[in-house]
């Protein structure tokens, strides 16, 4: 793709599930259309769900569009960052729907990054056992990752995303015109969750993207327009088969094992999600290489294209006294952990991902050799 070519129009993608069935809506200057929404459905209130830096930028855009199919559109804006993904913040949403007198017709509309995604969507799977809720996202990593696909949560001290549900939104709204305010860190962190399908599932996808890694960071619409797009198509396809991460749905997680242990370690917010899954893959690739599912130059071509989306190849150094043992213990509360065993995404060569444990001491080689 020549990605000096303007954005093409609207596309949409489709999550097929049913009668939870939905679209993803991706194009430039769709968020603050009235026609965008035709499909929601209709009720006495919504609810805008948003945060302290997206509020001045969006909400009032947001209000407009929204006010011709509900008599009243409320805002709660909560704080901005990964440390407030808590039971605390979560309580703020549920606040303002009682406190509004919102029924269970109620539409939540998440507007935000995966922080407010994941807390909307969390409190709309739980407020009276279950509202409608819309996923508006506001970043490259909510746009290909996190709005898609209904895993909604909050995180625990020790562990990221560990209380949630799976609960569907009704649409995804990904407005591409909303990636030009994002700060140059916000949009490398998204470029991690891009570069993740080429290896799980599509060798060509890869090339395209190291044609392309300059143009994405510089936020050139047309690659972005495509990047959105094919990397909603893979999760498309993989949640549609898998929707509750049965089997083959946990290939999406491809560096999360690792990246979730240094976020939880360093705290949350120190590093961003993406920035702990981009250095999550290169130990993951490592990992498989030492399995001897992936060759040397493999790991060395993925290292070089996360280096060059602006992402950590060298992980943080968790406990000066253990530090491979202090990786594995927050490893061992990971949701794909199994009676103890740690389950990796492993790569089989470029487009092809297994789930499989590994032994200890290979671990600690990968952690050793990938930390300073």
């Amino acid at each position: 793709m020549d990605a000096t070519l303007s954005a093409p129009p609207t596309a949409q993608v489709q999550i097929a599930l049913g009668e939870r069935s939905y679209p993803i809506a991706i194009g430039a200057g769709l968020f603050d259309q009235p026609g965008t929404y035709a499909a929601v459905p209709q009720a006495a209130a919504a609810l805008i769900v948003t945060n302290t830096t997206l509020e001045p930028l969006y909400a009032q855009r947001l209000q407009q569009a929204l006010a011709g199919r509900f008599r009243a559109v409320h805002t709660v804006v909560l704080p901005d960052g990964e440390a407030y993904k808590t039971w605390e913040t979560l309580n703020l949403v549920f606040d303002a729907l009682l406190s509004r007198g919102c029924d269970r017709k109620t539409v939540l509309f998440a507007l935000g990054g995966g922080v407010v995604g994941d807390i909307t969507g969390f409190a709309a799977a739980s407020y009276m056992r279950g509202v409608p809720f819309v996923q508006v996202p506001t970043t490259l990593l909510a746009q290909v990752d996190s709005s898609v696909g209904g895993k909604t949560a909050i995180n625990h001290p020790l562990g990221k995303n560990m209380v949630g549900a799976f609960y569907q939104p009704q649409l995804v709204v990904c407005d591409l015109d909303v990636l030009k305010t994002l700060p140059p860190r916000e949009l490398s962190a998204g470029l991690a969750e891009v570069i993740k399908y080429g290896p799980i599932a599509d060798a060509a996808f890869l090339d395209w993207i190291e044609a392309n890694v300059d143009a994405l960071r510089a936020g050139d619409p047309a690659a972005l327009a495509h990047a959105v797009q094919r990397s909603c198509e893979i999760k498309a396809d993989v949640v549609g088969q898998d929707e509750r991460e049965g089997g083959l749905r946990a290939i999406l997680n491809f560096g999360h094992t690792f990246g979730h242990a240094i976020e939880a370690g360093m705290g949350y917010g120190a590093w961003l999600h993406g920035e702990g899954v981009g250095c999550g893959m290169v130990m993951a690739a490592r990992l498989s290489q030492r399995l001897g599912l992936l060759d040397a130059a493999q790991v060395e071509r993925l290292t070089r294209l996360i280096e060059r989306a602006g992402l950590p190849t060298v992980g943080p150094v968790l406990d000066a006294q253990d530090n491979a043992g202090r990786y594995l213990e927050l490893m061992r509360v990971d949701k794909k952990a199994e009676a103890g065993e740690i389950k990796f995404v492993l790569i089989a060569g470029i487009g092809r991902a297994v789930v499989r444990g590994a032994p200890d001491a290979l671990v600690r080689e990968v952690i050793a050799a990938s930390c300073v």
